[in-house]
């Protein structure tokens, strides 16, 4: 069996490609293959494991090894990771968030940003074996920029969902939204292109003109090199008199983040750019209805699951808010679309089915380079 390295510039816990990196390397391993994932570490010259081990010393000059590269910001090593390696070469796309989200707020960022975008089309033109998009807007872009379709497969990202699933929820969580009040949740990073201040208009026209007995959870940290923007959402929330109403959560364990969803009424996204938002499944899964601003990649992860419009007009998803809340059978109908989407299309066994159908002909006694599962056709994009 070939050897087989998985690639990221960052493996963090809690995080959506750390996540998808460390269930790749399981159920690879799982299959027998002797699997290595490796990182950046400050200092060092090239991408290390945690034994010290150069990815390019453990894949050797092995035509039969594999290359799986997780690219989602600009990074030194990806362009010639792809270009100098004698392997095979997978890549999955999360999508890179464009620059101007960032240009004045951190240029530093938006620089990696735009990096990331400007090596992604090298890549592309390296014409790897396999192309892994994590939604069919992720998908498209590959194929814009050149990618052969032939080569493309849409795999949504492996999530924590059993965990989450299987724990209990934290008990002081509970308690303390249990009050009768109506809770809205947000759960991303803070950072400028999940449209926080979406949120807060919408929030604020539900709050003021539906329910004044709400609050909005918005759990996820922030960089402190972009402290200016939750100091800007900070004070929407004084302007538009929601004083005690929002809740910045920055970092929770997993039971408190399902007591949160235990108590949540709606889960609102107001995000402007999204690759996949695995946020939106956590929701499926926990049954809890959607509310959402349609754009890239959230209308196909939403499916059925919820409520997804063309503009983030507060109104509007006031309204839908309120519907949802106040229409038993519209809420129904949600929760139970959202928990057989998640089922049928997220849950980890469907996923991992998926990605070792499209890595067969790559990991196959009679495999040779640049046999990708083809997808020529939108229609044939998973649901």
């Amino acid at each position: 069996m070939p050897r087989i390295a998985i690639v990221s510039p960052a493996i963090l816990p809690g995080d959506a490609i750390g996540r998808d990196v460390l269930h790749m390397a399981r159920v690879l391993r799982k299959k027998g293959h002797e699997v290595e994932w490796f990182s950046t570490t400050f200092g060092r010259s090239q991408p290390r494991s945690d034994d010290g081990v150069h990815v390019r010393d453990f894949l050797g000059d092995d035509p039969t090894a594999l290359l799986i590269l997780h690219h989602a910001i600009g990074w030194p090593h990806a362009v010639p990771l792809i270009s100098r390696t004698n392997c095979r070469r997978i890549v999955k796309y999360h999508n890179v968030t464009p620059a101007c989200y960032y240009d004045s707020l951190d240029p530093e960022y938006a620089e990696l940003c735009r990096q990331g975008r400007s090596q992604l089309r090298e890549i592309i033109a390296d014409q790897c074996d396999l192309y892994l998009a994590d939604s069919p807007f992720n998908w498209r872009e590959l194929i814009d920029l050149g990618a052969d379709p032939r080569r493309c497969v849409v795999l949504p990202p492996f999530n924590d969902l059993e965990n989450l699933l299987n724990i209990g929820p934290d008990a002081e969580v509970l308690r303390d939204y249990g009050d009768g009040r109506t809770n809205l949740l947000f759960v991303g990073r803070r950072v400028p292109n999940k449209g926080h201040r979406f949120l807060l208009d919408a929030f604020a026209a539900y709050h003021h003109h539906h329910n004044p007995r709400s609050r909005l959870v918005l759990i996820g940290r922030g960089d402190r090199k972009q402290a200016k923007y939750t100091q800007s959402l900070r004070e929407r929330v004084w302007r538009l008199g929601l004083q005690g109403q929002v809740i910045f959560v920055d970092g929770v364990t997993e039971a408190e983040l399902k007591a949160y969803y235990e108590r949540a009424s709606v889960f609102i996204l107001a995000s402007e750019h999204e690759g996949f938002c695995v946020p939106l499944v956590e929701a499926m899964a926990l049954r809890v209805p959607i509310v959402a601003y349609g754009t890239t990649a959230v209308p196909h992860t939403v499916g059925d699951a919820g409520l997804v419009w063309e503009e983030p007009d507060p109104f509007l998803l006031a309204q839908s808010i309120d519907v949802v809340l106040h229409d038993p059978a519209v809420r129904q109908q949600f929760i139970e679309s959202g928990w057989r989407r998640y089922q049928q299309s997220f849950a980890n066994s469907r996923i991992e089915r998926d990605f070792l159908q499209a890595l067969r002909p790559l990991i196959g006694r009679e495999s040779t380079p640049g046999c990708g599962t083809p997808m020529t056709e939108e229609a044939d994009i998973p649901a």
